[in-house]
């Protein structure tokens, strides 16, 4: 994994600091998402690295399967990594790009994972506060998890607040342990 991530990198870079002189970073996260979508699909990854489809087949199928979505650079850079046999990164492109976007953009997005559903006014009570500590706009998804037994679970980039019932148990039973 950590190797795809560092053979993702520079081409990520790249085409963040083409979308930012662009001034089309929501454009290129469409395009590289579906771009990523494409690739993962197992009938193109059957297609991928089998010596009976030459790397010009492989690019044509790859952009006939966008259509008009991805622009004139979009299309080139899949060109280029058909070419450089790095069709296997583009997930990775795309992920680091979207963390190279929320960078620059100084957002972040954080998932709230609670025994019970959160109503609006505690999610944005939670919002308030994680933009607060975190200093940058936060976009939050909440989801329900009946196993946690009560309170929640908060994920914001690397931050992980924990909580929940299960959790409070778990730091218990350690500390009963030792």
């Amino acid at each position: 994994m950590a190797e795809k991530t560092t053979i993702a990198r520079p081409y990520a870079q790249a085409v963040f600091e083409l979308a930012q002189s662009q001034k089309a970073l929501p454009r290129w996260s469409e395009m590289l998402q579906l771009a990523a979508a494409v690739a993962a699909d197992a009938r193109v990854g059957a297609l991928v690295g089998n010596p009976r489809v030459t790397k010009e087949e492989l690019a044509k199928l790859l952009l006939s399967i966008c259509g008009d979505k991805l622009n004139p650079e979009a299309q080139n850079l899949i060109r280029l990594l058909v070419e450089n046999d790095r069709m296997d990164v583009l997930t990775e492109i795309a992920a680091l790009y979207e963390t190279y976007r929320a960078d620059a953009e100084r957002t972040v997005e954080a998932q709230v994972i609670s025994a019970f559903p959160v109503d609006d006014a505690q999610q944005q009570q939670i919002a308030a506060m994680l933009k607060k500590r975190l200093g940058r706009d936060v976009t939050l998804s909440c989801k329900t998890d009946k196993s946690l037994l009560g309170g929640a679970i908060i994920r914001a980039g690397d931050l992980v607040i924990d909580g929940s019932v299960t959790g409070q148990l778990a730091k218990l039973q350690v500390a009963l342990a030792r």
